[in-house]
């Protein structure tokens, strides 16, 4: 009997893990473990495998939130550290593949069931052409697929920290804001968990009003409640998301598509529709037509990294 491969999808708060088998990409077993609860890398996989029955696996492919290029990872948001080949060692294991996990969410892409695509305005994609993945989460990750003869090729970018670049007056407001306080001014420091918040307390500021919410989720709860403040900096949000998407896949050439993935714009699907979303997108002068004819979808798949990293592990162009 062949042995599964372990799968694993890892964040700063929680660490996702599955099996399967050789050649496919069909989850088994998948389970999520608070990162917390474990001294490493190693006890939190050892832990998974006690805990589904699983015998010690020869290849893996994890993914995780953080730069993963040299052998030596250490976690962004968690104290989680180690060396690739000591890990394989430690785990008797034949074929180790660690990426970073938005490289995994962009292989997970081509595996999405139709179901798990919320499609939100017009155009069709072309076939065989680049797909661009974004997505606020923590940070703003982004990432293409570029499509070759036997494979998807990821293309692992840091498109997140390019610089943010108004729009319009208020947009040149909050520019000097965030640059009174951060200095340089990238994407991400608007169009993630703290970007939103911070988004709040600077319309806060601009409209001379005390600020009434701590958190991105106080924030999005209270714009659900009619709070104008609140309502009006989700609103902003989800435009500067679509004017970032638009230059990205400009850059790119995206034909195949833009995918909206991480943790927050799953949980603002009733929002993009209203907001400024797509015509912020389609927004580029001599070439909104072009951009007007990509298609964006929100991606709702709980699994998609495992599902890329799954992908991963026998994917040439992976290495």
């Amino acid at each position: 009997m062949t042995t599964p491969a372990l799968i694993g999808d890892i964040g700063g708060t929680n660490a996702r893990f599955a099996l399967v088998m050789p050649g496919s990409v069909e989850l088994q077993s998948v389970e999520t473990l608070p990162c917390a609860r474990y001294a490493g890398l190693v006890e939190a996989i050892q832990a998974y495998l006690k805990q589904v029955g699983a015998e010690a696996p020869e290849e893996a492919c994890l993914a995780f939130a953080c730069p993963v290029h040299e052998d030596w990872v250490k976690m962004t948001n968690n104290d989680w550290a180690f060396s690739k080949k000591a890990v394989a060692q430690a785990l008797g294991l034949s074929n180790f593949k660690v990426i970073n996990d938005f490289t995994a969410q962009a292989l997970g892409i081509p595996h999405i069931d139709e179901k798990d695509l919320v499609k939100i305005g017009e155009g069709e994609a072309e076939a065989r052409r680049p797909r661009l993945i974004i997505g606020p989460g923590t940070g703003l990750g982004v990432a293409g697929l570029i499509p070759s003869r036997r494979h998807w090729i990821p293309l692992t970018t840091e498109g997140g920290h390019a610089t943010f670049a108004p729009t319009d007056k208020r947009e040149r407001q909050l520019l000097d804001y965030f640059r009174a306080r951060y200095g340089r001014v990238s994407i991400e420091r608007l169009l993630c968990g703290q970007g939103l918040l911070d988004l709040y307390l600077a319309h806060a500021a601009l409209l001379k009003t005390t600020p009434r919410y701590n958190t991105p989720a106080e924030v999005t709860g209270a714009a659900r409640a009619g709070d104008r403040v609140a309502r009006e900096t989700l609103m902003r949000f989800l435009k500067i998301l679509g004017g970032s998407a638009g230059d990205a896949a400009l850059t790119l050439g995206a034909l195949g598509g833009v995918y909206l993935c991480g943790g927050i714009t799953p949980r603002l699907i009733e929002w993009l529709p209203r907001s400024d979303f797509r015509r912020a997108f389609a927004d580029k002068g001599r070439l909104s037509a072009y951009n007007a004819g990509i298609p964006t979808w929100v991606v709702t798949a709980p699994w998609t990294g495992l599902l890329g990293a799954a992908e991963a592990l026998h994917n040439e162009e992976v290495t």
